[in-house]
């Protein structure tokens, strides 16, 4: 008889703290009157645009990345992607694709360029463009201003040194890029 009574119990508890917990959330949104967001702070999945974007102010225009790239330091590229990049990213020739395609052999490439990697539909768009000295300034510098909807979650390298560094890494592992 006290073995079901103690099970009682043990339900009773339990039940008395949801009721408990049902009860104090709904008096705590009575009290504070919370705000919603209008809309989603996370996209996940989908290529939806994001509203906030297409208000965004210009950004200022990037300085020429090609003056700097004679004067730039290919270890300190190396460091600096594999600090940054190598997370998502593979250098060597026939590596494999990651969360982000392999970079080995990117300047010179034209966008979208690995096979079987699915890129989003931003760069898909801009698949006929070759990746130069420039535009892979302005994607290292800001991924999203860039090609916005484009699935890549790095932020973006601040340092102007540090980008020409990186990309006379990527140079240097690009058997067909162009000239210094």
């Amino acid at each position: 008889m006290a073995t079901n009574l103690e099970g009682n119990k043990i339900i009773a508890a339990i039940l008395t703290a949801g009721v408990t917990f049902g009860v104090a959330g709904v008096v705590g949104s009575l009290l504070v009157h919370p705000t919603r967001p209008h809309h989603a702070a996370i996209s996940i999945g989908g290529e939806a645009a994001a509203p906030a974007a297409a208000a965004a102010p210009a950004a200022p225009a990037l300085d020429p990345i090609t003056p700097l790239l004679a004067a730039a330091n290919v270890q300190n590229g190396q460091q600096v992607a594999q600090r940054q990049c190598a997370a998502c990213h593979s250098f060597n020739e026939g590596g494999r694709n990651g969360v982000g395609p392999n970079l080995y052999g990117i300047v010179g490439a034209k966008h979208a360029h690995a096979d079987g990697f699915n890129y989003s539909a931003a760069l898909r768009g801009m698949a006929d463009k070759p990746w130069t000295y420039e535009e892979l300034n302005a994607w290292i510098h800001n991924p999203r201003a860039y090609a916005a909807g484009n699935r890549m979650s790095f932020a973006g390298l601040a340092s102007t040194q540090q980008r020409a560094d990186l990309i006379a890494y990527l140079r240097s592992i690009s058997p067909n890029a162009p000239a210094p």
